[in-house]
């Protein structure tokens, strides 16, 4: 069938859970359909990745969103205007514009649109859309402005919340189906609208390409933590690895070092660099990090995100030490395939015992591999996906 697919990123390179989501099951999906991709990008050094993404996709167009999104355009609009900041800040004229002259000039069978935020550059339209959300983000924005903002600010972003759950709902209801990646977020769902259409298609991983990097020798004594900084959830993570977790390891195990990896780093977690803590930003190979670390650590309190750094921990085989939040809709056991704690002083504990016990350490890393390879394959979320497009253009 021909699919107009619409992202609020580009999904490659593959720097976000979210573009690693989009970009293998765009590679799955394309040996079945024919997909349009229209995408957002902040820069036009983004346009040099098309021509690969093109492989899987009979078209590729991008539009421009602001680099930063503190613009006075995006904050005049915010406060004036109907839509939340998360809204306006991906909000493109061009591609509104273009969405329109696309479905007018070619015939689609499904509208994809991934996450509700893409949504306002729709016009009414008959054909059917599916709505993929990876997380709620309301609750999100709603955790970290009761637990992070500063007091004085919190009526005003309180007022973009309520606009925020607002528009979430109302185009979760105006989409033919909804998707998300757990069971969890189905149910959190369902209690902000009854009888919503939601199915899950849950994450994957390939696990042969992580399984396929080999260690070049002992990790030491090394916890990971890996994350892309954009997100709230990890910046909020890390302070709190540095605050509760990380210095009742080190009076522990004083010969551990801590190594932070990811994408978009402020000045604050790049100024850790030190002795025993190693900032690595935009690491080339991921796997280098699974590989040479000798357990993740992620004391994830935020709700949301895809939780990819979880399953590719398991899928490289490194023993994983995280919250219930962490590992939230994965189906992890604990103590099988992680260990799960919700106080920071366990956790801590949890972490030391796998830095100590080889034996614990290799069962976790065993154990955790075994289970992705079971649960989570693209293939087998792409087939499900697929089932999901074929009902929805049958219902319509």
């Amino acid at each position: 069938m021909k699919v107009l697919m619409l992202t609020p990123y580009l999904p490659y390179p593959l720097m976000s859970g979210g573009q690693t989501r989009s970009f293998n099951l765009i590679k799955n999906l394309s040996q079945k359909h024919e997909i349009t991709l229209f995408s957002l990008i902040k820069d036009d050094d983004e346009k040099k990745f098309i021509p690969f993404l093109s492989k899987y996709c009979r078209k590729v167009s991008v539009f421009k969103r602001s680099r930063s999104p503190w613009i006075f355009r995006n904050i005049l609009l915010t406060g004036f205007g109907p839509y939340p900041f998360l809204v306006i800040r991906n909000l493109a004229q061009e591609e509104k514009e273009a969405v329109k002259q696309e479905l007018n000039k070619e015939k689609y069978d499904l509208i994809h649109a991934e996450t509700f935020y893409v949504m306002p550059h729709l016009l009414k339209t008959e054909i059917p859309i599916l709505l993929v959300e990876q997380t709620i983000e309301y609750l999100v924005y709603k955790h970290f402005v009761e637990k992070q903002s500063p007091s004085f600010l919190r009526p005003i972003l309180a007022l973009d919340i309520l606009k925020l759950k607002f528009w979430e709902t109302y185009f979760w209801k105006h989409a033919r189906k909804v998707v998300v990646m757990s069971e969890s977020d189905r149910g959190q769902m369902r209690k902000l609208v009854p009888g919503l259409a939601i199915d899950i298609v849950p994450n994957g991983i390939d696990v042969g390409y992580f399984a396929a990097k080999k260690r070049n020798g002992p990790p030491g004594k090394k916890v990971l933590y890996v994350g892309n900084f954009n997100w709230l959830q990890n910046t909020e993570a890390v302070k709190v690895l540095m605050k509760d977790v990380w210095p009742r390891i080190k009076k522990s195990v004083s010969d551990s070092k801590l190594w932070i990896v990811g994408t978009h780093m402020n000045a604050g977690i790049k100024s850790l660099q030190s002795d025993d803590i190693e900032i690595s930003e935009g690491l080339e190979d991921i796997r280098e990090a699974y590989k040479g670390a000798s357990v993740l650590v992620a004391p994830i309190k935020g709700p949301g995100g895809t939780r990819l750094k979880i399953l590719e921990a398991m899928a490289s085989g490194l023993p994983v030490v995280t919250t219930s939040v962490g590992a939230e809709g994965l189906g992890v056991r604990e103590g099988e395939e992680a260990l799960i704690n919700d106080n920071f002083g366990d956790l801590a504990q949890s972490a030391i015992e796998v830095l100590q016990n080889k034996y614990l350490a290799e069962k976790l890393g065993t154990f955790g591999k075994k289970f992705v390879e079971l649960n989570y394959t693209w293939d087998k979320s792409a087939r499900k996906l697929n089932d999901i497009y074929e009902e929805v253009v049958c219902d319509k």
